[in-house]
């Protein structure tokens, strides 16, 4: 069992940074790929980044490409998304998951987050 909780979203301008977090309970956080996921108003879950439970291996959405990195600290229990050059198309809620592989289907992974808020300006 794994609970996750996102933190550090907000109100920023186009161009601008965030670093979402997400922390994980329970001793088995390592074992689990981690993937962020988004989803604005009356749209699908988009699949935004993932990793392996070593990190050695990350994927990324072509939207998100060079602009966005994943990265997780097993010892914190901890997964990041760092986001720059922020656009507008960007503002969504972020969602952190925890399955057994990077995919980019958000239907192989079994635990989430409640979401945080980001929300680029123009």
């Amino acid at each position: 069992q794994v609970q996750l909780v996102e933190s550090g979203g907000g109100l920023v301008q186009a161009g601008g940074s965030l670093r979402l977090s997400c922390a994980a309970s329970g001793r088995t956080f390592s074992r689990y790929a981690m993937g962020w996921f988004r989803q604005a108003p009356g749209k699908e879950r988009d699949f935004v980044a993932a990793i392996t439970w070593s990190g050695g291996f990350t994927n990324y959405a072509d939207s998100v490409k060079g602009r966005f990195t994943i990265s997780r600290d097993n010892a914190k229990n901890t997964v990041y998304l760092q986001m720059n050059s922020l656009k507008p198309e960007d503002t969504a809620v972020y969602y952190c998951a925890a399955g057994p592989a990077p995919h980019s289907d958000y239907v192989r992974y079994g635990y989430w987050g409640q979401g945080t808020q980001v929300t680029v300006s123009s």
